[in-house]
């Protein structure tokens, strides 16, 4: 079965949303530079074992409106536009799953409002509470001494040029350094002042053994036609993201399930010296935690059985076994 595509009036935004299946909602939101078309693999077979498989193009990306504003592209904006979604399905509770920008998002959402949230799925990017200082500080600081995409993408115009200029070459070689195949770390080598693709690898043919060349144009087209700059916009709200969380909980208290690529350079360098001890001390209801060997950061699409056996199991655990299996 392929997915149904709609658009959802939520928040005072458009917002495009692929689904499939019938049953309980479970939504998906993905990072950057993504779409609602990562999670693909994931709909199909949740949708096939009875729950409603959601995956909307977050704020800026694909087929939802892009506001202009920064403040229009915070976690609070967007926790809005999920909440609207959620009152527009007819659905008290869902289950969220993310991933990159997604995870921060459904971690603030968790905090913001905890009585929608059935439990959360997250992939890669731990739970950590709100530093002392706005993020910009720190990326500063090491911008200093290496080429830093989170220090680069703050100039306006500047990486929106340079990544629509060449949106296929981006995209393989981004994902291909995210992936297992490469150590993104190895990107900190590069000097200051270079652009992102001066230093980001370049990534073999496809297809990949976990990407195929049909996959690949799905995702480079949305971006050939809307360019990067929706997306850009999330980088450049994480100060403001800061801001507005200063009166949020500083710990988690819905259910939770964790998932990580054994490569996935967020783990190894974003996410502070121990981050798994971090999430736990402020999570209070840690149901899992799993490593995934060969995996990166696009952990559900280089590992897509162990993701979904995992998405399955914790799904079942949340809100109640699958109401069918597929073919029956």
């Amino acid at each position: 079965m392929a997915p149904t595509h709609r658009m959802v009036d939520t928040n005072g935004i458009r917002m495009h949303v692929a689904e499939e299946g019938q049953g309980y909602p479970v939504i998906f939101c993905h990072g950057f530079p993504h779409g609602w078309y990562v999670w693909h693999r994931q709909l199909a077979v949740l949708g096939a074992f009875g729950y409603h498989a959601i995956a909307p193009d977050l704020r800026g990306y694909g087929r939802t409106e892009a506001p202009a504003e920064i403040e229009a592209h915070t976690n609070r904006a967007v926790v809005g536009d999920l909440l609207g979604l959620l009152d527009r399905l007819g659905a008290e509770r869902a289950v969220f799953v993310g991933l990159d920008f997604g995870a921060q998002l459904v971690w603030e959402l968790a905090l913001r409002a905890p009585e929608r949230v059935a439990g959360v799925i997250v992939l890669n990017n731990p739970y950590a509470p709100r530093p002392p200082q706005p993020p910009s500080t720190y990326w500063t600081k090491a911008a200093e001494r290496h080429f830093l995409h989170l220090s680069y993408f703050q100039r306006p115009g500047v990486a929106d040029a340079e990544l629509a200029g060449r949106p296929r070459e981006f995209l393989a070689n981004v994902f291909y350094a995210l992936s297992a195949d490469y150590h993104y770390l190895d990107t900190w080598s590069n000097p200051p002042g270079l652009g992102y693709l001066d230093v980001l690898p370049q990534a073999p043919a496809l297809p990949w053994n976990w990407l195929t060349e049909s996959e690949f144009d799905h995702l480079a087209a949305e971006f050939e036609r809307t360019g990067f700059s929706g997306g850009l916009a999330w980088y450049r709200a994480l100060d403001r993201n800061w801001e507005l969380s200063a009166d949020l909980p500083t710990r988690v208290t819905v259910p939770v399930h964790f998932l990580y690529g054994a490569h996935d350079p967020d783990m190894e360098g974003f996410s502070g010296r121990d981050p798994l001890t971090v999430m736990r001390a402020h999570l209070t209801d840690l149901r899992a935690v799993e490593k995934v060997p060969g995996a990166g950061h696009l952990v559900q699409l280089e590992r897509t059985g162990a993701v979904n056996d995992f998405l399955l199991t914790a799904v079942a655990q949340l809100v109640g076994p699958a109401t069918r299996t597929p073919g029956a």
